[in-house]
């Protein structure tokens, strides 16, 4: 059986996640999909389109798709699903699971990884955070919940756009890119979005593929920071795509310094496996409840690929990806996205990690 792909859903309270999924769950899109409610008593979403009794768990809904409330583990959850589905007592093609408005979904992503059971029957396809444009500011502000799952995101959809000024969206945008350089963003209304740009955004795949936002990177270069990293060379590294020096940009902030930030390294010199495992494994098991994704491509001494490289909180795992081409000059660029992490040591160390 092939693998079933899953797809977190996050956001603040009162984003949006409820909206969107009720248009995943009665479009007739052909599409059959089994939500998992990871709720606490909140708001649920069958109050107004599942008609049934609350004692049934799995409820089967009109357009094909299935819902199941879970108050206990997701894991069980997660296992009861796969086991109907391989039993032919349930059909569906995908999981959507919506994780309550306080939810941290790191632990919710790492089940995918750490759970042997788990791992074997799904696949974690993207972790998609809902962003509310009239209160976004003060819940990223108040609440470090909200810059989390900034953090996470594969992909941001920014919903309540027409409650604002375009100025306010675009300052929004402004800030979540600076937290979150990895994840496109995209206004939506009323949970319109086409489930093309919600289902399959391999946001964990392992490919040689590093999008970081190329304005993240150009404005930073432009920006005068990291002065003490300046090795001399000119800063003309617009859109990232190449690597002229080692260069290191911090998501600092204009008005506001956010906890979750990100920075990237980059560099022309080749790593040292070992130094770089020995490094990478010192600063997770210090650092690895703070960093939320971290992702690069990188150029390995004693191979002629790519190797890509990702992960999520403690949990971390390399691919070889393709060949480097004959007219692409090897360099590594990796992005960090965490709480507080302190940037000078980790690129340092990276440094140090280079042959």
């Amino acid at each position: 059986m092939s693998l079933i792909p899953a797809t977190i859903l996050t956001g603040f309270l009162g984003s949006g996640k409820t909206t969107l999924l009720k248009r995943v769950l009665s479009e007739a899109h052909g599409q059959k999909i089994a939500i998992i409610e990871n709720e606490f008593g909140e708001e649920n979403i069958d109050n107004d389109i599942l008609v049934t009794d609350s004692k049934e768990q799995i409820i089967q809904m009109s357009n094909g798709c299935i819902c199941c409330t879970i108050r206990e583990d997701l894991r069980e959850a997660l296992q009861l699903l796969a086991a109907k589905k391989r039993q032919g007592l349930l059909d569906f093609d995908r999981v959507v699971i919506e994780t309550t408005g306080l939810a941290d979904p790191g632990p919710v992503a790492q089940t995918f990884f750490m759970d042997d059971e788990i791992a074997e029957s799904y696949l974690l396809d993207s972790i998609l955070t809902l962003v509310d444009a009239k209160h976004a500011q003060q819940q990223l502000d108040d609440r470090q919940e909200a810059r989390r799952q900034v953090g996470f995101a594969d992909q941001i959809f920014i919903s309540k756009t027409d409650l604002v000024s375009p100025e306010e969206t675009q300052a929004l945008m402004h800030r979540l890119r600076h937290m979150n350089p990895r994840a496109p963003q995209q206004a939506v209304h009323f949970g319109e979005v086409p489930l093309s740009e919600v289902f399959d955004l391999r946001g964990f795949n392992l490919n040689s593929k590093l999008d970081i936002d190329p304005d993240f990177l150009t404005e930073e270069d432009h920006a005068g920071h990291d002065h003490d990293h300046d090795h001399g060379h000119g800063h003309d590294h617009a859109h990232g795509e190449h690597c002229d020096h080692p260069s290191h940009q911090s998501g600092h902030h204009h008005h506001r310094d956010d906890d979750v930030k990100s920075f990237v390294f980059r560099s022309e010199r080749a790593f040292d496996p070992a130094k770089l495992e020995d490094f990478l494994g010192a600063i997770v098991n210090i650092y690895g409840p703070r960093m939320l994704r971290y992702k690069g491509v990188l150029y390995m001494q004693g191979t002629d690929r790519k190797v890509i490289f990702q992960g999520v909180h403690q949990l971390m795992g390399s691919d070889l990806g393709p060949v480097w081409g004959q007219d692409e000059k090897p360099c590594s660029k990796m992005v960090f996205i965490g709480i507080d992490l302190p940037k000078d040591i980790f690129l340092q160390g990276m440094e140090q990690s280079l042959v």
